[in-house]
């Protein structure tokens, strides 16, 4: 039932007669209006053997994918790709939609902190300019610009950097923010190069595999892919994470070279290439691929 503010109509009443007022038109009560449903869509992409369904709840509509597992009970996970529910193959969905509506509280509660957690990862932006600081490898980098330098430099060891190392640009402090920005991005992106590009050869080694070729992406929804053919690409982004996150994406999209699905096959590959990966994986869950990580 919706909830209004009611004026005191009787407010100050008392034994002690008053002079009649005036009639004037009563304020009209401030109505509260609820806050609109959370928008709640499928994955770009459905896992194999996965579904998406849909169940009314007296709060809204609520929008989940369905993981058959081994499991002995119906589990529900909020993630950054929404509501998951795991569920044991005998398990009706009348069941599942039952279990979805009794727990609706605590799922809207939770995709309510993911979605104001994705908002303040997509807010997230550097200062593009003398003292900006900027996630590299996992640490924080300093900004700096210097009109006397012939080229950019770093003040540390570039694939190994430490904590306040400083990126100097050689560019005038009374550069624009967009000339600023273009610049760090395209340092970032050499750096991506070089360093994904040893990391591929090492899992690729180490897995006995070859790829036809690799290259940088863009993307705002992934980290990497594979595509059947064996081309690889790698999100410049990565850059900005330590080097176990790189690795995991590195080794997950080589992983799909032998298995192209999420198999329990796939994660054995994924295993066998980066043994200790699900620390990393969860790590990255944590970020969006369109805007720059909070570290």
């Amino acid at each position: 039932m919706r909830r209004v503010e009611q004026l005191d109509l009787f407010g100050g009443a008392s034994g002690t007669a008053k002079s009649p007022v005036a009639h004037t038109t009563p304020a009209t009560p401030p109505i509260v209006k609820p806050l609109p449903p959370l928008v709640i869509t499928p994955p770009p992409t459905l896992p194999k053997g996965t579904c998406w369904r849909e169940v009314h709840t007296p709060q809204q509509a609520i929008g989940f994918v369905i993981i058959r597992s081994r499991r002995s009970s119906i589990g529900l996970v909020v993630n950054d790709d929404g509501l998951q529910i795991r569920a044991p193959s005998w398990v009706s969905l009348s069941q599942i939609d039952a279990a979805v509506i009794e727990r609706a509280n605590w799922i809207l509660d939770k995709l309510k902190i993911r979605q104001q957690r994705q908002a303040q990862l997509a807010t997230a932006t550097t200062q593009w300019e003398t003292g900006g600081i900027m996630p590299y490898m996992g640490v924080h980098i300093h900004l700096k610009l210097d009109a006397n330098q012939q080229e950019h430099t770093f003040s540390g060891d570039v694939f190994n950097p430490a904590q306040g190392d400083t990126l100097a640009l050689s560019l005038p402090s009374n550069a624009s923010r967009e000339r600023v920005r273009d610049s760090v991005h395209a340092w970032l992106q050499q750096q991506a190069l070089l360093w994904f590009e040893q990391r591929l050869q090492y899992f690729l080694t180490k897995g006995q595999l070859t790829i036809q070729r690799w290259r940088l992406s863009s993307a705002t929804t992934r980290w990497g892919s594979c595509s059947s053919n064996g081309n690889i690409m790698l999100n410049w982004r990565l850059i900005h994470f330590k080097h176990a996150v790189i690795d995991y994406v590195i080794a997950h999209e080589v992983a799909h070279l032998r298995e192209m699905n999420h198999s329990k096959h796939f994660w054995r590959e994924v295993e066998q290439l980066m043994p200790d990966f699900a620390a990393a994986r969860n790590a990255l869950r944590q970020h969006n691929p369109g805007s720059l990580p909070l570290l």
